[in-house]
Protein backbone atom coordinates (compact mmCIF):
# COMPACT_ATOMS: atom_id res chain seq x y z
CA UNK A 1 0.00 0.00 0.00
CA UNK A 2 1.26 3.48 -0.80
CA UNK A 3 1.72 5.85 2.15
CA UNK A 4 -1.18 8.06 1.02
CA UNK A 5 -3.54 5.23 0.10
CA UNK A 6 -6.95 5.51 1.80
CA UNK A 7 -7.96 3.02 4.44
CA UNK A 8 -11.19 1.03 4.50
CA UNK A 9 -13.17 -0.68 7.20
CA UNK A 10 -13.65 -4.43 6.96
CA UNK A 11 -17.13 -5.52 6.03
CA UNK A 12 -19.06 -7.37 8.72
CA UNK A 13 -20.10 -9.90 6.09
CA UNK A 14 -20.05 -10.19 2.32
CA UNK A 15 -22.35 -11.77 -0.26
CA UNK A 16 -20.69 -15.17 0.09
CA UNK A 17 -21.12 -15.06 3.87
CA UNK A 18 -24.84 -14.53 3.28
CA UNK A 19 -24.98 -17.50 0.90
CA UNK A 20 -23.07 -19.67 3.36
CA UNK A 21 -25.46 -18.78 6.18
CA UNK A 22 -28.30 -20.10 4.01
CA UNK A 23 -26.56 -23.41 3.44
CA UNK A 24 -25.59 -22.59 -0.16
CA UNK A 25 -21.93 -21.50 0.04
CA UNK A 26 -20.09 -19.96 -2.89
CA UNK A 27 -17.92 -22.40 -4.83
CA UNK A 28 -16.51 -19.70 -7.12
CA UNK A 29 -16.25 -16.11 -5.90
CA UNK A 30 -14.82 -13.60 -8.39
CA UNK A 31 -14.50 -9.84 -7.98
CA UNK A 32 -11.87 -7.28 -8.92
CA UNK A 33 -13.51 -4.56 -6.86
CA UNK A 34 -14.06 -6.00 -3.37
CA UNK A 35 -13.83 -8.95 -1.06
CA UNK A 36 -16.89 -11.19 -1.19
CA UNK A 37 -16.29 -12.49 2.36
CA UNK A 38 -16.01 -10.34 5.45
CA UNK A 39 -12.76 -12.05 6.47
CA UNK A 40 -11.12 -12.28 3.03
CA UNK A 41 -7.73 -10.56 2.88
CA UNK A 42 -6.07 -12.24 -0.11
CA UNK A 43 -5.54 -11.20 -3.72
CA UNK A 44 -8.53 -10.26 -5.85
CA UNK A 45 -6.84 -10.30 -9.24
CA UNK A 46 -3.53 -10.13 -11.06
CA UNK A 47 -2.41 -7.57 -13.63
CA UNK A 48 0.27 -7.96 -16.30
CA UNK A 49 2.26 -4.89 -17.38
CA UNK A 50 2.81 -4.49 -21.12
CA UNK A 51 6.21 -2.83 -20.87
CA UNK A 52 8.00 -5.85 -19.36
CA UNK A 53 5.31 -8.57 -18.94
CA UNK A 54 5.75 -8.61 -15.18
CA UNK A 55 2.74 -9.28 -12.98
CA UNK A 56 1.39 -7.95 -9.68
CA UNK A 57 -1.39 -9.27 -7.46
CA UNK A 58 -3.94 -6.68 -6.35
CA UNK A 59 -5.37 -7.26 -2.91
CA UNK A 60 -7.75 -5.43 -0.59
CA UNK A 61 -7.24 -2.36 1.56
CA UNK A 62 -8.27 -4.41 4.59
CA UNK A 63 -9.96 -7.73 5.29
CA UNK A 64 -13.41 -7.78 3.76
CA UNK A 65 -12.79 -4.45 2.06
CA UNK A 66 -12.35 -2.80 -1.31
CA UNK A 67 -9.55 -3.46 -3.79
CA UNK A 68 -6.31 -1.56 -3.31
CA UNK A 69 -6.48 0.40 -6.57
CA UNK A 70 -3.41 2.42 -5.57
CA UNK A 71 -1.24 -0.69 -5.98
CA UNK A 72 -2.46 -1.12 -9.54
CA UNK A 73 -2.07 2.58 -10.35
CA UNK A 74 1.51 2.60 -9.10
CA UNK A 75 2.51 -0.63 -10.84
CA UNK A 76 0.86 0.27 -14.15
CA UNK A 77 1.92 3.92 -14.29
CA UNK A 78 3.06 4.78 -17.83
CA UNK A 79 2.13 1.35 -19.22
CA UNK A 80 -0.91 -0.68 -20.22
CA UNK A 81 -1.93 -3.43 -17.82
CA UNK A 82 -4.19 -6.35 -18.56
CA UNK A 83 -6.13 -8.41 -16.02
CA UNK A 84 -4.42 -11.80 -16.30
CA UNK A 85 -6.08 -13.70 -13.42
CA UNK A 86 -9.31 -13.18 -11.49
CA UNK A 87 -8.83 -15.08 -8.26
CA UNK A 88 -11.46 -17.28 -6.66
CA UNK A 89 -12.02 -16.10 -3.09
CA UNK A 90 -13.87 -19.27 -2.07
CA UNK A 91 -10.69 -21.24 -1.41
CA UNK A 92 -11.53 -23.85 -4.05
CA UNK A 93 -9.02 -22.54 -6.56
CA UNK A 94 -11.56 -21.80 -9.30
CA UNK A 95 -9.54 -18.90 -10.69
CA UNK A 96 -10.37 -17.39 -14.07
CA UNK A 97 -7.66 -16.97 -16.71
CA UNK A 98 -7.54 -16.20 -20.43
CA UNK A 99 -10.12 -18.32 -22.26
CA UNK A 100 -8.71 -20.77 -24.81
CA UNK A 101 -10.09 -21.17 -28.35
CA UNK A 102 -13.65 -22.48 -28.57
CA UNK A 103 -15.33 -24.89 -30.96
CA UNK A 104 -18.77 -24.99 -32.63
CA UNK A 105 -18.29 -27.94 -33.13
CA UNK A 106 -15.23 -27.16 -35.28
CA UNK A 107 -12.65 -24.52 -34.28
CA UNK A 108 -13.93 -20.96 -34.12
CA UNK A 109 -11.90 -18.12 -35.65
CA UNK A 110 -9.82 -15.82 -33.50
CA UNK A 111 -7.86 -18.18 -31.24
CA UNK A 112 -7.50 -17.26 -27.58
CA UNK A 113 -9.83 -14.64 -26.12
CA UNK A 114 -8.50 -11.21 -25.19
CA UNK A 115 -7.68 -10.09 -21.65
CA UNK A 116 -9.43 -7.02 -20.26
CA UNK A 117 -7.56 -3.72 -19.95
CA UNK A 118 -7.18 -3.20 -16.21
CA UNK A 119 -8.08 0.51 -16.19
CA UNK A 120 -11.04 0.39 -18.59
CA UNK A 121 -13.81 0.13 -15.97
CA UNK A 122 -13.11 2.51 -13.06
CA UNK A 123 -15.76 2.41 -10.34
CA UNK A 124 -16.29 3.69 -6.81
CA UNK A 125 -17.17 1.23 -4.06
CA UNK A 126 -18.08 2.70 -0.70
CA UNK A 127 -16.24 5.90 -1.60
CA UNK A 128 -13.11 3.99 -2.62
CA UNK A 129 -11.63 3.76 -6.10
CA UNK A 130 -11.61 0.32 -7.77
CA UNK A 131 -11.58 -1.24 -11.21
CA UNK A 132 -14.14 -3.59 -12.69
CA UNK A 133 -13.65 -5.91 -15.67
CA UNK A 134 -14.48 -4.23 -18.98
CA UNK A 135 -15.65 -6.93 -21.38
CA UNK A 136 -15.39 -5.81 -24.99
CA UNK A 137 -16.15 -8.19 -27.90
CA UNK A 138 -13.54 -10.95 -27.96
CA UNK A 139 -12.68 -10.70 -24.25
CA UNK A 140 -13.14 -13.80 -22.13
CA UNK A 141 -12.01 -15.72 -19.03
CA UNK A 142 -12.52 -19.39 -18.28
CA UNK A 143 -11.62 -22.31 -16.01
CA UNK A 144 -11.98 -25.79 -17.49
CA UNK A 145 -10.69 -27.65 -14.41
CA UNK A 146 -13.06 -26.59 -11.68
CA UNK A 147 -13.48 -27.80 -8.11
CA UNK A 148 -16.89 -28.31 -6.53
CA UNK A 149 -18.88 -26.60 -9.29
CA UNK A 150 -22.32 -28.03 -10.13
CA UNK A 151 -22.48 -30.51 -13.01
CA UNK A 152 -25.33 -32.13 -14.90
CA UNK A 153 -28.67 -31.29 -13.32
CA UNK A 154 -27.27 -30.38 -9.90
CA UNK A 155 -28.88 -27.16 -8.60
CA UNK A 156 -26.88 -23.96 -8.52
CA UNK A 157 -27.30 -20.21 -8.25
CA UNK A 158 -25.40 -17.46 -10.05
CA UNK A 159 -24.85 -13.95 -8.68
CA UNK A 160 -23.32 -11.18 -10.78
CA UNK A 161 -23.08 -7.38 -10.83
CA UNK A 162 -22.96 -5.73 -14.26
CA UNK A 163 -22.84 -2.19 -15.64
CA UNK A 164 -26.37 -1.61 -16.89
CA UNK A 165 -25.15 0.82 -19.55
CA UNK A 166 -22.50 -1.45 -21.12
CA UNK A 167 -24.01 -4.03 -23.47
CA UNK A 168 -24.68 -4.80 -27.12
CA UNK A 169 -27.17 -6.80 -29.19
CA UNK A 170 -24.91 -9.77 -29.85
CA UNK A 171 -24.47 -13.21 -28.34
CA UNK A 172 -23.24 -13.65 -25.79
CA UNK A 173 -22.03 -11.81 -22.70
CA UNK A 174 -22.33 -14.49 -19.99
CA UNK A 175 -21.20 -15.23 -16.47
CA UNK A 176 -21.72 -18.68 -15.03
CA UNK A 177 -21.12 -22.37 -15.53
CA UNK A 178 -20.25 -23.85 -18.92
CA UNK A 179 -18.97 -27.06 -20.48
CA UNK A 180 -15.31 -27.73 -19.72
CA UNK A 181 -14.18 -28.74 -23.21
CA UNK A 182 -14.91 -25.41 -24.88
CA UNK A 183 -17.15 -27.16 -27.42
CA UNK A 184 -20.75 -26.14 -28.06
CA UNK A 185 -21.67 -29.72 -28.90
CA UNK A 186 -25.15 -30.03 -27.40
CA UNK A 187 -28.06 -27.95 -26.20
CA UNK A 188 -28.72 -27.24 -22.52
CA UNK A 189 -25.16 -27.89 -21.34
CA UNK A 190 -24.56 -24.42 -19.89
CA UNK A 191 -26.05 -22.51 -16.98
CA UNK A 192 -25.09 -18.86 -17.28
CA UNK A 193 -26.57 -15.41 -16.81
CA UNK A 194 -26.70 -13.32 -20.00
CA UNK A 195 -26.94 -9.52 -20.13
CA UNK A 196 -27.60 -7.75 -23.41
CA UNK A 197 -30.12 -6.97 -26.14
CA UNK A 198 -29.84 -10.05 -28.37
CA UNK A 199 -33.04 -11.11 -30.20
CA UNK A 200 -31.92 -14.29 -31.96
CA UNK A 201 -33.69 -16.58 -29.50
CA UNK A 202 -35.50 -15.41 -26.38
CA UNK A 203 -35.99 -11.76 -25.48
CA UNK A 204 -38.30 -9.55 -23.44
CA UNK A 205 -40.32 -6.39 -23.73
CA UNK A 206 -39.00 -3.19 -25.25
CA UNK A 207 -35.58 -2.77 -26.80
CA UNK A 208 -33.50 -4.33 -24.04
CA UNK A 209 -31.16 -4.98 -22.43
CA UNK A 210 -32.52 -8.04 -20.65
CA UNK A 211 -31.24 -10.39 -18.00
CA UNK A 212 -31.69 -13.85 -19.52
CA UNK A 213 -30.34 -17.38 -19.26
CA UNK A 214 -27.83 -18.75 -21.77
CA UNK A 215 -28.22 -22.52 -21.63
CA UNK A 216 -26.31 -23.20 -24.88
CA UNK A 217 -27.94 -23.19 -28.30
CA UNK A 218 -30.28 -20.43 -27.24
CA UNK A 219 -31.06 -17.56 -24.89
CA UNK A 220 -34.12 -17.83 -22.67
CA UNK A 221 -36.05 -14.93 -21.14
CA UNK A 222 -38.40 -17.35 -19.41
CA UNK A 223 -39.34 -20.99 -19.23
CA UNK A 224 -40.30 -21.05 -22.91
CA UNK A 225 -38.28 -20.16 -25.99
CA UNK A 226 -39.01 -16.93 -27.86
CA UNK A 227 -40.24 -13.63 -26.51
CA UNK A 228 -41.60 -13.39 -22.99
CA UNK A 229 -43.84 -10.42 -22.32
CA UNK A 230 -43.18 -10.48 -18.60
CA UNK A 231 -39.46 -9.74 -18.95
CA UNK A 232 -39.04 -5.93 -19.03
CA UNK A 233 -35.99 -4.12 -20.38
CA UNK A 234 -33.43 -3.17 -17.75
CA UNK A 235 -33.34 0.59 -17.15
CA UNK A 236 -31.14 0.92 -14.06
CA UNK A 237 -27.41 1.53 -14.40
Amino acid sequence: MLPDAPSAQAAASGPCDVYASGGTPCVAAHSTTRALYGAYSGALYQVKRSSDNTTRDIGVLSAGGVANAATQDSFCAGATCLISIIYDQSGRGNHLTQAPPGHWPGPLPGGWDNLAVATAAPVTVGGQKAYGVYISPGTGYRNNRTNGVATGDQPEGIYAVVDGTHYNQWCCFDYGNAQTDGVADERAIMETVYFGANRQWGYGDGTGPWVMADLEWGLFSGVNAGTTGTRPSTTAS
